[in-house]
């Protein structure tokens, strides 16, 4: 028996079993062939018996609007993967396809037809697994597996044997095809893909693949689990019970807009989102210090609003949020638990407590002498092996911050046998420390003499780390990073500026650029904003351009245009962003003219850049002797470069292009 498909340019020969001894794939799903087949033998071409019989068009019961088409290969633009709609994996072989964007494997089409259908012979020869039986055996991978159907936890009740390659609770393979239900009395709903992926009514939330119940009529979505929802929860101190209603309501709980199913508890007046049933009634936070509480309502005497500390919009007192009484501190629930790694659930005494308490680890210093008004003149820092000195007295000698390896402007403490120094503040800092834009809510241990990037900003440093223990996390965060608060000021605007994780839409009124999928510090009355990384530009900077101190600056005083141009690299420069300018020469430059590429990388810092070298190397600046690199590229080293400490070895490297 020969077959002519429109996938292959020869004809088919029907084979009852594969004769081959090695393993031959089919062009069709990509799995082994291992039953009767057709193949041309000339092209090494083989379609199992079940792909090469289907359909070319399929009109498919889960989805009626249109029909399906099977393609050979992707309809989209080179480069573009397609994720199956029911089994959410790649599709690399044969795809049906619809205009409206829907995509299957072919056996994953012809699996959910025969479901649809209610083939149930087809599927006799299948077993169930029941996760009851013997939970304790289940599989880390298994317990991770959703089910194709309703995407829950594919062990929470009875399945199909994994060995049919299909991840399928046995309840969702028998859901009647259409339902009336009380939420949507005009039409009945139909059991479907949701080509449109629009929200399910009742939980306002998107599954991204799986069929739920809709009316392609109204628009109107139920995911499988909404469908039937629990008549009682018990989470509550009293027990909530289901409530149906035709109207939206507003959450007790959450404070935000619920449809069709609430859930009330006639004793406390409450009317709640099945999610917020069982919300955490007490959190530790990454955004505050303290414990949050949750709270129905908060009583404010003040007659001022309350708004959220991540998104700064107004919180209803009159809702749900978790709330600080302490600090008067507030978050929307749904800011609040968006991201499972900012928070921790709070479920004892034992960590309530633990939660209270900052742990600061050993202090950074020990007194060796005392000065006027308390101020220690003289100390034993843990980071260095002399004792340090302090000085008021700022020279111009260029002396940078092993800490933070900026330069020093301010009171500082030096080393008198050596050229260690540290700012004040610098030295100050606790060697443990909470960093709340880290997911580990675990004190970071302070580590000296450090070479690495920044887990946060990503920039390259040297000097202190904070550096994560927990559970060989190993993140490293330089000290500007761990200093980071909610609301900060900054001399280039009159306003407090608040801290938003993410803030799309806007320009960066520091450096021009967009803050597009960037942390941002912003003045919402101003519309006022600034990159998370412009904050650290410093006050102060010093380029070979000027003999005197450059000094950050936020507006352009001088109206004429020929003014407007960087006296470093000579382009023209934006006046209404912040430069770098010397009054008395009247120098003016860009911030990243004058700062490089490392400015948060101390010239002499010495440590093991590269691993094929067996000595210590140190971080030089090459202004004028520019020597070949070694073994690497074999081009000058200019500006920034790392050189062997050792004198009689003359190895050197780029520090831009071949240490990093």
């Amino acid at each position: 028996m020969e077959l002519q498909h429109f996938s292959h340019q020869h004809p088919l020969v029907f084979n009852e079993e594969q004769s081959h001894e090695s393993e031959v794939y089919c062009s069709g799903c990509g799995e082994v062939v291992s039953g009767p087949n057709f193949s041309c033998l000339e092209c090494g071409f083989y379609l199992d018996k079940q792909c090469a019989e289907a359909p070319s068009e399929m009109n498919h019961p889960f989805h009626r609007n249109h029909s399906l088409s099977l393609l050979v290969s992707s309809p989209y633009p080179v480069g573009l993967v397609i994720w199956c709609d029911f089994c959410n994996k790649k599709c690399e072989k044969f795809v049906y396809h619809c205009s409206c964007g829907l995509d299957f494997h072919i056996k994953c089409a012809l699996f959910s037809y025969i479901i649809a259908e209610k083939k149930v012979d087809h599927l006799q020869h299948i077993a169930y697994k029941d996760p009851s039986i013997s939970p304790e055996n289940l599989s880390q991978e298994l317990k991770e597996t959703k089910c194709f159907a309703c995407w829950k936890p594919l062990a929470d009740s009875p399945y199909l044997s994994p060995d049919s390659g299909f991840s399928l609770h046995k309840k969702c393979i028998e859901l009647p095809l259409e339902i009336n239900h009380l939420c949507h009395r005009q039409h009945f709903l139909s059991l479907q893909f949701n080509s449109g992926r629009l929200p399910c009514q009742i939980c306002q939330e998107t599954q991204p693949r799986g069929v739920g119940y809709c009316c392609s009529i109204c628009k109107f979505v139920l995911h499988i689990e909404c469908m039937s929802p629990s008549p009682i929860i018990e989470d509550h101190e009293h027990p909530f019970t289901r409530w149906l209603t035709q109207f939206s309501y507003t959450c007790n709980a959450c404070g935000t807009l619920g449809n069709y199913v609430s859930y009330i508890c006639s004793t406390c007046c409450l009317m709640v989102h099945n999610k917020c049933t069982s919300l955490p009634p007490l959190i530790k936070h990454a955004y505050h210090q303290h414990p949050l509480f949750h709270k129905y309502f908060v009583v404010d005497n003040e007659s001022g609003t309350l708004e959220c500390g991540m998104c700064h919009e107004e919180v209803n007192k009159k809702c749900g949020s978790y709330y600080c009484s302490h600090c008067n501190f507030v978050l929307h629930v749904n800011c609040a638990l968006q991201k499972t790694a900012w928070y921790y659930k709070i479920e004892s005494k034992e960590d309530y407590e633990k939660a209270l308490v900052a742990d600061t680890g050993d202090a950074p210093f020990f007194v060796i002498k005392d000065g006027e008004n308390v101020i220690n003149t003289e100390i034993k820092h843990f980071s260095h092996q002399h004792n340090l000195v302090l000085s008021e007295m700022v020279k111009d000698d260029d002396r940078y911050c092993d800490g933070c390896s900026m330069l020093i402007t301010t009171s500082f403490y030096l080393c008198l046998q050596c050229h260690f120094s540290l700012h004040k503040t610098c030295a100050e800092l606790p060697r443990k420390k909470l960093i709340w834009i880290h997911f580990h809510q675990l004190p970071l241990n302070l580590i000296p003499d450090f070479y690495f990037r920044c887990v946060f900003c990503q920039v390259q440093c040297s000097g202190f780390a904070y550096k994560c223990m927990e559970n060989l996390c190993g993140q490293l965060f330089c000290v500007r990073c761990a200093e980071v608060s909610l609301i900060r000021t900054s001399q280039g605007h009159k306003h407090p500026l608040l801290y938003y994780y993410e803030y799309d839409g806007k320009y960066c009124n520091a450096c021009g650029g967009s803050t597009d999928g960037i942390s941002i510090y912003r003045c919402k009355g101003c519309d006022f904003n600034v990159h998370f990384s412009c904050t650290f530009l410093p006050q102060k900077a010093r380029h070979k351009c000027d003999e005197h101190l450059l000094t950050l600056t936020y507006h352009e005083d001088s109206d004429y245009s020929k003014y407007h141009y960087c006296d470093i690299c000579e382009e023209k420069r934006n006046p209404n962003i912040w430069f770098y300018y010397c009054e008395i020469c009247d120098t003016s430059a860009h911030p990243t003219c004058v700062l490089g590429d490392f400015p948060f990388v101390k010239v002499g810092t010495s440590g093991f850049f590269n691993n094929e070298h067996p000595h210590s190397l140190v971080v030089v600046k090459k202004d004028y002797d520019y020597p070949e690199c070694c073994k690497l590229c074999g081009k000058p080293c200019s500006d920034l470069a790392v050189e062997c400490a050792k004198t009689r070895c003359n190895f050197i490297i780029h520090f831009k292009k071949c240490v990093w």
